[in-house]
């Protein structure tokens, strides 16, 4: 069960005791879809944390999945500044729409591979956190700034050689230990990658 505490604040009457609910994926932000909830509909995806649409066209309430047992797993619900519409985050359990695409829009519902950056980020701050052991990560934590950055220059400058010497795949393996590195080197020092790109947005024009 999920707790949400703002259902006493929607307005049901503008769409005759309706609302929008605008289905979003928890990882990948993509709209999965679109349905509409009545009150008893948004009180049963609370309690089962499974999203329920009240079905205009059966008349009764519909779990997402209930035939299909394609779910869809509420991670939180975010109600509008007009407070007639909601915006469900959720982790979907297979495709979302009943011709088999991942969305209702027909879009392919996956990360962009750039975001796997957050994800590593978001993994290494926890190995800082729990300091397993036999952790490499881990390791380099334990031995501090200075050997930290070493690494980071030893990394930069195989990716150099790899560059200079037209390896590409060599140069690419370089290139992803150093960004690693660097993530350490950084989450070490109490700062994200989100602080980096604070810092490139500053200065483009």
């Amino acid at each position: 069960m999920m707790e949400f505490s703002g259902i006493e604040q929607i307005d049901f009457n503008k769409l005759n005791g309706l609302v929008p609910a605008v289905i979003q994926d928890n990882s990948t932000q993509k709209v999965l879809m679109v349905g509409f909830m009545n009150k008893e509909a948004l009180q049963k995806t609370t309690e089962t944390g499974k999203v329920t649409f009240f079905s205009r066209t059966k008349n009764r309430l519909w779990t997402k999945g209930e035939e299909s047992g394609n779910f869809l797993n509420v991670v939180s619900i975010l109600v509008d500044c007009d407070k007639d519409t909601l915006l469900v985050k959720a982790n979907p359990v297979g495709p979302v729409c009943h011709t088999g695409a991942d969305t209702c829009f027909s879009e392919t519902n996956k990360e962009a591979d750039i975001q796997f950056l957050e994800y590593l980020q978001s993994f290494i701050d926890k190995r800082k956190q729990e300091m397993p052991e036999g952790s490499y990560t881990t390791s380099l934590f334990q031995k501090g700034t200075s050997k930290i950055s070493q690494k980071v220059g030893e990394e930069a400058v195989e990716t150099i050689i790899g560059a200079m010497a037209n390896d590409d795949e060599n140069f690419i393996y370089e290139a992803g230990d150093l960004i690693y590195h660097l993530i350490v080197l950084l989450t070490h020092k109490g700062y994200r990658l989100e602080d980096v790109v604070k810092e490139l947005k500053k200065r483009h024009k």
